[in-house]
């Protein structure tokens, strides 16, 4: 009997695709969301000590508690909210390892799940796997702000989980107050769970504070709340991030975490509680990604691009029109073999891709020298044909 796909839709992600491309040929990468700088030298050598001091075997299914410690202490500092660093959080191998198992604790054969559209490209496909059905929420330019009335009409009996990116990628829009309230009334109401997909927490922008479902005593209840440390600590092939979530759901969660990776990186887990006890570690973050988002958009004003605003995340927007009349994924194709750097197209985010937009999304999480050289390149750039 010939194996039967579980997502038989589904090719290689458009993040390795741009970035396989920019390296053919030998483009400047903005397109795929890592930094192009190191993590702290502190940090690192307090990895190496980990190492050299023999934390090298299997850390606890949970994660060591010293982090979890001092991550229900930031948690406390940034959020007000006490979470037992015992039962309700988890060190996961990163934020996409976290987001599938929350999907897997609450998705049931049948069970729908709404997605905002455009989104991170793991939400629906963690849906599928688990039998369950997604259902795209679409989001309309230029400003992509959420319409909860339209929301509302789309849940039904079989509505069980909406997933919530803020800061959110690709869009780089934020919650607002508004937003936690519409998703309270909502959340409440109709008896959903919440998969919270907040990794840019501290990369938030033009004096906004970031609206976590911790902070709401109705959302917090119902919330996986996951994060990443690749995002804080410039150091994404790491792959350690975690889950907060209440300690009934944290039990669902940890049943199938046990059994999908079991315990996490541990060296990086002894450094990264050590580093991370003092809160000027993370607290500069967003003022830092702020002057970059800045500096690049004020070295590609001269640019055919227009961009759209960027309240959080490394990542902005760019409507192309002015350049070229093609679809997103052969401008962007045709710009990093051609042009010389490489981005993403909007497209691929969607389940149903919205005829006729032209927008690309540049990351710029990279050195002032490298944003300065892409913009160079693309002030060259006239037309695409």
């Amino acid at each position: 009997m010939p194996l039967r796909s579980k997502l038989p839709d589904t090719g290689t992600t458009i993040f390795t695709v741009m970035s396989a491309l920019a390296q053919k040929h030998g483009a400047i990468n903005l397109s795929q969301g890592f930094p192009n700088f190191d993590p702290d030298p502190r940090l690192r050598a307090m990895v190496t000590a980990a190492m050299e001091a023999s934390h090298n075997q299997y850390a606890p299914m949970q994660g060591l508690p010293e982090l979890r410690e001092v991550l229900a202490q930031k948690i406390l500092h940034l959020y007000g909210c006490q979470v037992s660093p015992e039962h309700e959080i988890t060190i996961t191998a990163g934020g996409t390892q976290a987001i599938f198992t929350a999907v897997g604790a609450v998705i049931q054969p049948g069970d729908e799940a709404l997605v905002f559209d455009p989104s991170y490209d793991c939400y629906a496909p963690s849906v599928r796997v688990f039998g369950g059905i997604p259902k795209a929420i679409p989001l309309h330019g230029p400003d992509f702000r959420i319409d909860w009335a339209f929301v509302e009409k789309n849940i039904n009996a079989k509505t069980r989980l909406i997933f919530i990116n803020t800061p959110h990628n690709p869009l780089g829009r934020a919650f607002t107050e508004q937003d936690i309230r519409s998703l309270e009334r909502i959340v409440a109401a109709h008896d959903l769970y919440v998969v919270s997909d907040e990794v840019y927490e501290h990369i938030i922008f033009d004096g906004l504070q970031h609206q976590s479902m911790l902070k709401s005593e109705v959302l917090s209840k119902k919330s996986f709340a996951i994060y990443s440390f690749g995002k804080l600590v410039h150091a994404t092939g790491w792959k350690v991030g975690y889950c907060v979530a209440p300690a009934e759901l944290m039990m669902e969660f940890r049943k199938i975490h046990q059994f999908n990776v079991f315990a996490v990186n541990r060296p990086m887990q002894h450094a990264l509680a050590e580093y991370l006890g003092n809160a000027a570690t993370y607290s500069g973050l967003s003022a830092f990604f702020e002057k970059k988002r800045d500096y690049f958009t004020e070295q590609m004003s001269d640019t055919g691009f227009h961009f759209l605003p960027c309240e959080g995340s490394y990542f902005v927007l760019a409507d192309y029109s002015a350049l070229s009349d093609l679809d997103d994924m052969t401008f962007a194709q045709t710009l990093t073999s051609q042009g010389g750097v490489a981005t993403i197209p909007l497209s691929p985010f969607y389940a149903n891709p919205i005829k006729g937009q032209r927008i690309v999304r540049f990351c710029f999480a990279k050195t002032d020298e490298t944003l300065a050289k892409a913009a160079e390149l693309l002030k060259g750039v006239q037309r695409v044909e």
